[in-house]
């Protein structure tokens, strides 16, 4: 037992976690279970003692610090002493049922441990980074790839994952936005629901699921400059109307826990804000499950100004806090507090009930070890059917950003290939950031994935061509773990000599260029969004040979690729893959999958449009085009985005028709059916994202020049054509007004349908109550 206390387990951590129960009426059997459940939980609650309801609070971890500098110290004797409710940094069926033992058979009421995990994108078998993975607009992809994560991580003991993120992030200089779904609030809920019922699945006693916790609560991606755990600052209308929607997607779909965000919210710390915690979340909301803070955010708030650490442990529980991560500020003030009558008993007891009914949810009561089964690890984690689901659902999150001259897809037989850049053959960076139990010697790199797909029909050129980065001062910001970047020992012309001797004798240049894994994720703003210098000197060096000149694209963010959209023949936008990266990489190049992702972020021009969305709201003067003065626009560039939302190109193309509209004056709850034919004009079978979207161009506050309010991905080969229709009822009009009430106004609608948020064929309708 002692050496996984003591030794140096290293694990990520970051964290959030609440639970939710679905709304609606709930059905007699669930009702029955419940009362059985306040039954067992208000007779445990009777036996223990202050201390050890305090103790259900703690949340620590045995590792090495990944989010923080904290690391909680004598663990082994707090979890005797009933002072622990829940452990993360470890995972491994015989690692935590060790530990569990300690809890169930050492303490004094056995209370079983809660073990949680930061599995963002995968748990062994790694998928695409959940931006990557937005991008497919496929919820059955990825309601699957969670599923795989929560097989694989139950397989590991674990019942809890700090997963998902669905914070809104406008601004890609944030390194979090990587972690969500891009910028459309509608369409982060549909992600949001997907994830958490491919979590818990159809109930979270099911040895197969786990607990959700959806972070960061709340408005975590708008933090000011794109500058991780910065301040943000909004209205109440913006954050109801753009950033709230998918944590409330989330309760909806029943999800087991919360996280706060580092944040403040109206100028209180989210973790001590029980506006957002309690008169939001529980009260408007009906939330039923229980909070945890981030990483030491309790801490965090004597830096906001809020008092010293039993001051604002106070503050957080009053809010609606119930697990304390890391700090340690409730198992250390608490008692004080109430003895102090600063907070009262019953609050201790509402928050210890809370984390004791996730436990009895996820049936740890009936059997503590009820996931901890070693002979799963070896069936279920990295296997053979996992790791092919992985190579399907990520081949569908890549993005054809460019394709001039039908550059792709590549011939399999008869051409060679210059196969250059640091990430060509490169097993570390396939995982993408937040990968705590991803093994990245496990990965199959680019160059390794070409093999496989093509064999010797094309002959390889490889060259590295130059480092990631040559910037010292950013490689020791970017190593926070060993050997993460490092720069090779050869001279930099001389990598790039190579690069230009391999493309001299070859028919097309690959290179395979962006961000390491380090350069997204948390802690890790940028400032500059570009591809970093030494990789964008190998590719204009390479452009001047006058060959064709095809990007793959690694990336955790939008990035500003105005020269590399002018000078490559064709861009292909893969994110951080995962674990299949080469293979599934290899597919698309080769043709054996013709790519339809769509970005869920826009592409910036350059920072200086940052932040920029699609669903912006109009001004006083709005630009249209042309030179002109006292316009909302910039001197020097566009202020259209390079890729706009929703932005992606395939192997074919597709044209569509006008809109129509069933009716074009409506009234009350009639439903308007709109209507669009698609049709495949290109020589490929193709899928097509079809985008539905619609405008209000008259209203009592200022609304957005559009909204994303539907879609569907349809198939289709070439010359076939499709009708594609969308229901739209009142519910799809409806917007928070300036007194926070959600509900539409009668008028003018303009209905948009198209293949991106720039491109559409549009109707308008007149809709009376």
């Amino acid at each position: 037992m002692n050496k996984y206390f003591s030794a140096r387990i290293i694990a990520r951590v970051i964290p959030l976690c609440v639970v939710l129960l679905p709304f609606g009426k709930a059905s007699a059997q669930s009702q029955t279970e419940d009362a059985k459940m306040n039954v067992f939980v208000s007779g445990l609650l009777k036996k223990m003692t202050l201390d050890e309801k305090i103790g259900q609070l703690n949340l620590v971890t045995i590792g090495a610090p990944t989010t923080g500098s904290v690391v909680n110290k004598g663990v082994e004797e707090k979890i005797k002493k009933g002072a622990i409710g829940g452990v993360f940094g470890i995972w491994g069926a015989a690692q935590t049922k060790e530990v569990q033992e300690a809890a169930v058979k050492n303490s004094r009421l056995h209370i079983p441990l809660i073990f949680g995990l930061d599995v963002i994108h995968g748990h062994r078998t790694i998928f695409p980074i959940p931006l990557g993975m937005s991008a497919t607009w496929d919820m059955d992809l990825i309601k699957q790839s969670a599923h795989i994560a929560a097989k694989e991580a139950t397989a590991e003991g674990l019942s809890w994952v700090f997963s998902p993120m669905v914070d809104i992030a406008r601004d890609p200089r944030w390194g979090r936005i990587s972690e969500g779904s891009g910028e459309d609030p509608w369409y982060g809920g549909q992600v949001a629901k997907a994830m958490v019922q491919g979590y818990q699945g159809t109930s979270m006693k099911n040895a197969d699921a786990v607990m959700a916790c959806v972070k960061h609560f709340a408005l975590y991606g708008g933090a000011e400059a794109g500058r991780e755990y910065n301040t943000v600052d909004m209205s109440r209308i913006k954050m109801y109307q753009d950033y709230l929607p998918p944590y409330k997607a989330a309760v909806d779909a029943g999800a087991g826990s919360f996280m706060s965000s580092f944040n403040t919210v109206d100028g209180v710390p989210a973790t001590g804000n029980q506006w957002l915690l309690t008169d939001l979340l529980r009260k408007q909301w009906g939330f039923k499950g229980f909070v945890v803070s981030d990483y030491t955010a309790v801490n965090e708030m004597e830096a906001h100004g809020l008092g010293d650490l039993q001051m604002v442990s106070a503050l957080a529980l009053k809010a609606g806090l119930d697990m304390d991560m890391v700090g340690e500020g409730f198992l250390t003030t608490l008692k004080k507090s109430l003895q102090e009558k600063k907070i009262t008993q019953l609050e201790i007891d509402q928050a210890c009930r809370r984390v004791l009914e996730a436990k009895y949810k996820l049936g740890l009561f009936d059997n503590p070890y009820k996931s901890m089964d070693v002979a799963r690890e070896s069936t279920d984690v990295l296997s053979v059917a996992n790791r092919s689901a992985a190579r399907e659902i990520t081949k569908h999150s890549f993005v054809l950003l460019k394709n001039d001259n039908q550059t792709l897809p590549l011939k399999k037989t008869g051409m060679s290939i210059a196969l250059v850049g640091p990430l060509a053959n490169n097993q570390r960076d396939m995982l993408g950031t937040w990968v705590v139990a991803g093994d990245w010697e496990k990965s199959i790199s680019v160059m390794q994935g070409i093999k496989n797909v093509v064999g010797d029909g094309v002959t390889i050129n490889y060259a590295k061509g130059s480092n990631i980065t040559e910037d010292a001062e950013f490689i020791k910001r970017l190593n926070f773990g060993p050997g993460m970047v490092s720069i090779d020992p050869k001279p930099a012309d001389e990598l790039l000599k190579e690069a230009v001797d391999a493309a001299n004798k070859s028919d097309v240049i690959v290179a395979v260029v962006g961000e390491s894994q380090s350069m997204s994720g948390e802690s890790s703003s940028r400032s500059d969004i570009d591809i970093p210098e030494p990789q964008k000197n190998m590719l204009k060096a390479l452009s001047k040979l006058g060959k064709p000149m095809v990007i793959v694209l690694f990336n955790g963010r939008p990035l500003t690729l105005t020269w590399e959209n002018e000078h490559a023949t064709a861009i292909l936008d893969v994110w951080a893959p995962g674990t299949e990266a080469g293979n599934a990489i290899a597919d698309v190049l080769f043709g054996d999958y013709n790519p339809a992702g769509k970005i869920t972020a826009t592409f910036p021009r350059s920072v200086g449009q940052i932040p920029i969305y699609y669903n912006h709201k109009n001004t006083g003067r709005p630009y249209s085009s042309g030179p002109t003065k006292f316009k909302s626009n910039y001197l020097d560039i566009s202020n259209e985005p390079l890729y706009p939302f929703g932005y992606g190109l395939s192997y074919t193309t597709f044209g569509y028709s006008d809109v129509k509209l069933n009716k074009t004056t409506l009234k009350g709850n009639e439903t308007l059916t709109a209507t669009v034919t698609v049709t495949n004009t290109g020589k490929l079978a193709g899928e097509e994202v079809v985008q539905l979207y619609i405008s209000d161009p008259v209203a009592s506050i200022s609304r957005s020049v559009k909204e994303l309010k539907n879609f569907k991905k349809i198939k289709l080969q070439p010359g076939e054509a499709k009708v594609v229709s969308f229901a739209i009822t009142p519910e799809q009009l409806k917007f928070y007004n300036t007194q926070l009430k959600y509900d539409w106004e009668p008028g003018k609608f303009v209905v948009q349908i198209g293949t991106n948020s720039s491109d559409t064929h549009s109707a308008s309708v007149w809709w009376t109550k």
